[in-house]
């Protein structure tokens, strides 16, 4: 049996019997299917992750003296390694290694522990799902070696980055209220949903289309966008959902997801074009495949009205392409008559 399914099948074990270490059991889990609980839980902690992004975006001398402390507080901080009493207390879920010889742990809880420096999970191989939440990281290039990774949450560090050399099985990456400035390091080739809601992205880039095949999530709130450069992937059409939350202030930024045929859901209320008049008409006038915008669904009258204006509009653009070429071939034939009688002009006088 491939790695694959062997990760897949402990995956489905590991959602049936959440906190309680198995042994030797045939069964092997299946994939973990955590992009729609993870869409809620974003959700549902929307208001405390809105604060963190608040300040990302202070301006004036006391939101720069207030990041200045900020940033000597970090630098204060006091040396808190991973040891392997934490590693002891934090292993749970015992299943099958990916060869089927042996057992291991595959489940490493790591939340809210102060950690400063994992480098002892380089070691530990064989681990599936892993929770570093709220600690005081700055690196988790040390998680390149767990190549076994279905999911990872690494939310609420000091992250300014979230590269990691590219993960085989990674299904799920969490790394929301970092203060990560780039999307680049993260083409794993079976991700599916990625969340990077309040960090300091200001442009889209290194999302290869080629690698990220599954990805269907990604969710980009509170962010500094300006632009939804780098989204537009044609090859990436298994994203539906996309959280852009910024500073996005024009709707013909929307123009560019139009490569995207699956796009079903997208989020825009925190953004400044939200606010325009016919917000949500003028969007699905662009996207015309949407389903839903910012939580709400298009009703069908909604969809009956943009059509109209979409025909209407689209007969108007017809209209002035025709007249436009009537006047150019009005404006080639005068100066064709102008050239003929200059032409004749000249030889008359010539005679």
């Amino acid at each position: 049996m491939s790695d694959v399914e062997e990760a897949g099948e402990d995956t489905q074990q590991a959602i049936q019997e959440e906190d309680e270490p198995q042994t030797g059991d045939d069964q092997e889990p299946e994939p973990e299917a955590g992009a729609d609980d993870q869409e809620t839980q974003g959700d549902d902690h929307q208001g405390d992750e809105m604060n963190h992004g608040d300040g990302v975006d202070a301006e004036g001398e006391d939101g720069g003296e207030e990041k200045k402390i900020e940033i000597e507080e970090e630098e204060q901080l006091p040396e808190n390694p991973l040891t392997d009493e934490i590693v002891a207390e934090s292993l749970s879920l015992l299943c099958k290694t990916g060869d089927g010889i042996g057992h291991a742990f595959v489940r490493l809880d790591l939340h809210e522990r102060g950690l400063t420096q994992i480098n002892l999970l380089k070691s530990f191989v064989h681990l599936r799902y892993v929770d570093v939440t709220k600690n005081n990281l700055k690196d988790i290039s040390p998680l390149s070696a767990l190549t076994h990774m279905l999911t990872l949450k690494a939310d609420y560090n000091l992250l300014t980055s979230a590269r990691l050399e590219e993960m085989p099985f990674l299904q799920v990456a969490s790394f929301s209220n970092n203060k990560i400035k780039t999307t680049e390091g993260v083409n794993h080739p079976m991700l599916e949903h990625l969340t990077l809601n309040y960090n300091e992205i200001k442009t889209i880039t290194g999302l290869d289309p080629v690698k990220l095949t599954r990805l269907h999530t990604l969710e980009l709130r509170g962010n500094m966008l300006e632009s939804t450069d780098g989204v537009y992937l044609p090859n990436l059409k298994n994203l539906f959902m996309v959280n852009l939350a910024n500073e996005i202030t024009e709707i013909k930024e929307l123009v560019k997801l139009k490569g995207l045929p699956l796009l079903r859901a997208l989020v825009l209320s925190e953004n400044q074009i939200s606010e325009e008049d016919d917000y949500r008409l003028e969007v699905l006038i662009t996207l015309r495949k949407l389903e839903r915008l910012d939580k709400d669904e298009y009703t069908e009258e909604e969809r009956n009205e943009a059509e109209e204006i979409f025909e209407q509009r689209k007969a108007e653009e017809k209209n002035d392409e025709n007249k436009r070429k009537t006047t150019k071939t009005k404006r080639s034939y005068c100066m064709l008559l102008t050239e003929s009688y200059n032409e004749y002009f000249k030889n008359f006088l010539y005679l």
